[in-house]
């Protein structure tokens, strides 16, 4: 029997032994603690145990399971809260209590629920891997597919019933090539780091609506693409990633807490048990799967709540949706395998981590993408990632190597944030991608001014950039009056456009074609003021009509449905340019 030989932290290791794999699950200790091998040499087995290793000893034994560390798949995962291994953390509280022991097994879905099971294959079917042959209503929100385990195909020997089933019970039986008998239940099993294969990973042409401005308009994220929300403390990562999950079009929400504070996923998991979704008006939950993964917890077991996440994820994209992740945050994730680094006496790089950490990042942000899936449904994986620098700096290593490997990036400002400017993303350090791909998409359903006035905004915020370096050392009273208006026009740009309120019901959430239409009204009046200009008349004189103020209050004056208002703003914008000639 293999033996523990040393003990660091949640790093054990086994002597002398030809007996495991790498990346194999292993139980450790008498407890049987969950690990994974890590690291194989000829003289020692390295394991990185998930669980707290406290009261475990050396000289206890190690048992190998043959297969890497996996996730139940099946009806149930919705409305779930787990922990980063997997386990339901409202079924242990409610059965067990506030603190889970050491060593704790219990199967991730409720093995004694029934759920209303649709076969759709008869006798004769010839059936492969990720084939659909069933359907179960798991919330009134989403259709589950049961699809074919990987490894398994062949012809369809018995079926079942239509009716209420466990999700452990036989509803389809399969016979292979080698004529053996293969049962197929309401469930499969799938590694954690392994990405689920699909067919075809196909171009990014669709925005990830979210209702949010400054992301629409500015730097919009595609289905299927990836975000990194870079910020220091306070500036609103969790609250904007809270924002999204409500209201981006996403049909499936995994929500990664990796490492965070536990009152603060106290609030989130109680903030989303209130939420409806607006498109439907049902709990917001219904659609929601939950990774609670503390910073209390096994350091360890972050980096398995993140790929717990993902094949969440995969396995709802393989039906057809499009699924929005959201890890908050991977700084935490980072710091994990920092410290397992260190435990192992791997030689640091920047600022201790380890050196493969870029090839980590990567791993996770390539899981994205928008896929046609091996059974021929259309699905995407959207990440976004907060990311938490130390004092806020953006030139560290976790927040840079995020960076190589996102084609959005949304930088919180914590001088926006402390101002009240909601969303806090700084508009002149943060990009997106993503415009070229999106642009005939907007142009086709929006419009197809709607790019082009993005352009335009874009540059005036360019311009006023530059020149508040130069009110900062002089002030703006000795700008001319065509740089005066850059700054207020821009000033209603901030205010009135990008700045959004989120207990405002015509602001919290805000349609394209209004988007549009809002950037239709800023745009003329910068028009007209300039010919006013160019007249001789000075800015002043426009100033003093108040028409600023009016523009920046439309947003809360023209209501969501009612956009013809703003065919008003229009003339009464050519009644100023009149006053003031």
């Amino acid at each position: 029997m293999n033996k523990i030989f040393s003990i660091n932290g949640p790093v054990v290791t086994v002597r002398d032994t030809t007996d495991f794999s790498m990346m194999e699950m292993v139980f450790v200790g008498n407890k049987k603690l969950l690990g994974e091998v890590i690291k194989i040499t000829s003289v020692a087995t390295t394991i990185q145990v998930y669980e707290s290793t406290t009261s475990l000893r050396v000289g206890e034994p190690v048992i190998g399971t043959g297969s890497p560390v996996s996730v139940t798949l099946g009806p149930g995962i919705m409305q779930n809260i787990f922990d980063g291994i997997g386990r339901p953390l409202k079924t242990i509280s409610e059965k067990y209590g506030a603190f889970i022991a050491s060593g704790f097994q219990m199967s991730s879905l409720d093995e004694e629920k029934e759920w209303e099971v649709k076969l759709l294959c008869k006798k004769g079917d010839v059936l492969a891997f990720d084939d659909i042959y069933a359907t179960v209503s798991e919330t009134e929100l989403v259709l589950h597919k049961l699809m074919v385990p990987k490894g398994i195909g062949g012809t369809v020997v018995e079926v079942k019933r239509n009716g209420k089933y466990k999700v452990n019970d036989t509803i389809v039986k399969i016979k292979t090539e080698d004529s053996s008998t293969v049962e197929l239940s309401l469930v499969q099993r799938w590694p954690i780091k392994t990405p689920r294969p699909v067919r075809e990973r196909l171009q990014i042409t669709t925005p990830l609506i979210t209702g949010q401005r400054v992301i629409d308009t500015l730097f919009p994220i595609a289905k299927g693409g990836t975000a990194a929300v870079p910020g220091g403390f306070g500036t609103g990562k969790t609250m904007m990633q809270h924002q999204l999950a409500k209201w981006c079009d996403a049909d499936i929400i995994v929500y990664i807490g990796c490492g965070e504070r536990g009152n603060e996923m106290t609030q989130v998991l109680e903030e989303f048990g209130e939420l409806l979704d607006p498109r439907s008006g049902k709990p917001l939950t219904n659609r929601t799967v939950f990774i609670a993964n503390t910073s209390n917890m096994p350091v360890a077991a972050r980096e398995a709540s993140i790929y717990t996440g993902l094949t969440f994820a995969e396995y709802y994209r393989d039906m057809g949706y499009n699924v929005a992740v959201m890890a908050d945050s991977t700084s935490r994730w980072a710091e994990a395998l920092r410290e397992i680094s260190g435990r192992l006496e791997e030689m640091p790089a920047e600022e201790g981590f380890p050196s493969y950490l870029p090839s980590r990042i990567s791993q996770f942000y390539e899981r994205a993408g928008y896929m046609s899936n091996i059974n021929g449904t259309l699905g995407s994986v959207s990440i976004i990632g907060a990311v938490s620098p130390q004092g806020a700096d953006f030139s560290e290593p976790v927040t840079q190597n995020t960076k190589r490997f996102v084609r959005c990036f949304w930088a919180l400002d914590k001088q926006l944030a402390y101002a009240r400017h909601y969303e806090a993303i700084n508009w002149n350090i943060s990009y997106s991608e993503y415009v070229p791909d999106l642009a005939k998409w907007y142009n086709k359903n929006v419009g197809p001014r709607f790019i082009d006035n993005r352009g335009k905004i874009m540059k005036l915020l360019t311009e006023e950039n530059k020149l508040m370096e130069i009110v900062k050392l002089i002030g703006s009273d000795v700008l001319p009056d065509d740089q005066r208006l850059i700054l207020e026009v821009s000033r209603v740009i901030r205010v009135g456009y990008l700045q959004q309120n989120a207990f405002h019901k015509d602001d919290v959430f805000v349609p394209l074609p209004k988007q549009l239409r809002m950037m239709d009204v800023i745009l003329y009046l910068y028009q007209k003021c300039v010919e006013i200009l160019k007249e001789g008349k000075a800015f002043s004189l426009i100033q003093k009509t108040k028409i600023f103020e009016k523009i920046v209050k439309m947003k809360y004056d023209v209501p969501n449905d009612k956009l013809e208002m703003f065919d008003d703003y229009f003339p009464m914008i050519d009644d100023v340019v009149k006053s003031v000639k």
